[in-house]
């Protein structure tokens, strides 16, 4: 009989952690080969016992960045407060990084743009004009670098990209909103420390680039609102100015959403006067124009209303243009 918990985590540990953060795919295989740590996963519910989440959570609560004997015996020793806190948690992966690889669809769209984000977590994803980016080659070499007006941010965008470069620009934002099932306050310690453990061990820079964002976002906070996103976005959506374009984005965040809610709100973005920005698991959607083969499609799908741009790392570290339709910003 399979055990749905030894196979996350097994795939986890071969598949997603390395070259991220060899603890947790030392942790994943841990999990995956012990019956008695799964005996305590299977009591969290289904959609909240991700890796991920659960190596955060069991940080959160204490648990010491050393290796699978010391992470067993904390989650065994503290079993009713992990399987408590991953229930009330769920992934809020905020990665200011996604930007770089859906800069080039902003540049498609005329501005001013009124950014309405989906999955918003704490907003950090909303601040596409105060980042800076640097693209590089596969050398290495930056090939293009972006600053804010008013010059270099303290996030800096680091992406790699394949093949042709499109044109860039930064966009003018004037409205920034959110939804959230459980929207995070950037200028809160405790949200700022349960974004900071959502970071695994091992990825250089990233915690740092979360904290000055947070920074960012706590200087100037978005308009987040808490909800189910196929309930509210209309409402939110009505509020943004009306001399704006409107630009709801969905980075990452569809795949958390089962299937039948997920169609519906797709669904219920595409009826509004908006653009539809997202990065998404190329077989995640069927609706993709044109259509993807997600046995061999690199990455994640970026596309602007279901019209494919471009592959992408999921976290944005590298992209590729995927078309040869290469508009100029106006």
């Amino acid at each position: 009989m399979t055990d749905p918990v030894q196979e996350r985590y097994a795939r986890f540990a071969r598949d997603e952690a390395p070259g991220r953060s060899a603890l947790y795919a030392e942790w994943a295989t841990g999990v995956a080969d012990d019956e008695e740590l799964r005996a305590v996963l299977r009591r969290v519910p289904e959609t909240h016992r991700q890796p991920p989440l659960v190596f955060a959570v069991a940080r959160l609560l204490g648990a010491p960045l050393a290796g699978y004997r010391e992470f067993r015996s904390f989650v065994l020793t503290n079993a009713e407060a992990v399987v408590a806190e991953c229930a009330a948690r769920s992934l809020q992966t905020n990665e200011p990084l996604r930007l770089a690889a859906l800069l080039p669809v902003l540049s498609e769209i005329d501005g001013p743009l009124a950014l309405l984000e989906l999955g918003a977590s704490a907003g950090l994803c909303l601040y596409p004009d105060r980042y800076s980016y640097r693209y590089t080659g596969e050398d290495g070499r930056v090939r293009r670098a972006l600053d804010p007006e008013d010059g270099p941010s303290a996030v800096v965008l680091h992406s790699r990209v394949t093949g042709e470069l499109p044109a860039l620009r930064m966009p003018r934002v004037v409205w920034r909103a959110g939804i959230d099932l459980a929207p995070l306050d950037a200028a809160d310690d405790a949200d700022r420390r349960w974004l900071r453990g959502l970071v695994w061990p091992g990825e250089a820079g990233r915690e740092r680039r979360v904290e000055a964002a947070l920074d960012i976002a706590a200087a100037d906070p978005p308009l987040l609102v808490a909800g189910d996103a196929g309930e509210r976005v209309e409402e939110l959506a009505a509020r943004a100015p009306a001399d704006a374009t409107l630009v709801i984005t969905t980075p990452g965040v569809l795949v958390h959403i089962p299937r039948a809610a997920r169609s519906a709100l797709v669904a219920r973005i595409r009826s509004l006067p908006a653009r539809w920005v997202t990065i998404d698991p190329p077989g995640l959607l069927d609706g993709w124009a044109p259509p993807v083969e997600a046995a061999t499609w690199p990455g994640f799908v970026v596309a602007l209303d279901g019209r494919v741009r471009a592959a992408a790392d999921p976290l944005g570290r590298w992209w590729e243009w995927r078309t040869g339709d290469r508009p100029e910003p106006s």
